[in-house]
């Protein structure tokens, strides 16, 4: 049977809120070894944050580390639920060009999956495989 977003998703996920600044998200970052973070306001995703969004959105613009993230982050957060087969979160994750999914339940938080995790826990990794070479491609946007 195909394994659903609940069998592989990361259940301690690192957050951060908006009165964190872009320094401490960078530190966060550094400290966890990850490039994306989830914004959460209570336990409701309301933004991703990444190592891109900081350099582009932030230093590029030269903006300091004392920056609001709430400027710098993806506030439409593509999500995906306990349940969502892998096959429909590798698909969903190809189309939006993402490589981490935020996975809520009734508005909470309560993992992350990457498209990493896809491709190690799927038996049939062509999926993943697939959507991380449609992610990896280079895309036209600045």
């Amino acid at each position: 049977m195909m394994p659903n977003l609940r069998d592989i998703m990361t259940t301690d996920v690192a957050t951060v809120t908006l009165q964190d600044n872009a320094f401490e998200v960078a530190e966060k970052m550094e400290k966890l070894n990850v490039g994306a973070i989830p914004v959460v306001e209570g336990e409701n995703v309301i933004g991703m944050i990444t190592d891109r969004d900081l350099v582009l959105r932030g230093y590029a613009q030269k903006r300091s580390g004392s920056t609001a993230i709430e400027g710098l982050m993806t506030k439409d957060v593509v999500v995906g639920t306990p349940d969502m087969s892998v096959d429909e979160a590798a698909k969903l994750m190809a189309e939006k060009q993402i490589r981490r999914l935020p996975v809520v339940e009734n508005g909470k938080l309560v993992g992350i999956v990457s498209i990493g995790d896809l491709a190690v826990r799927n038996e049939s990794a062509d999926e993943a495989g697939q959507a991380l070479s449609k992610i990896s491609e280079p895309s036209n946007e600045a």
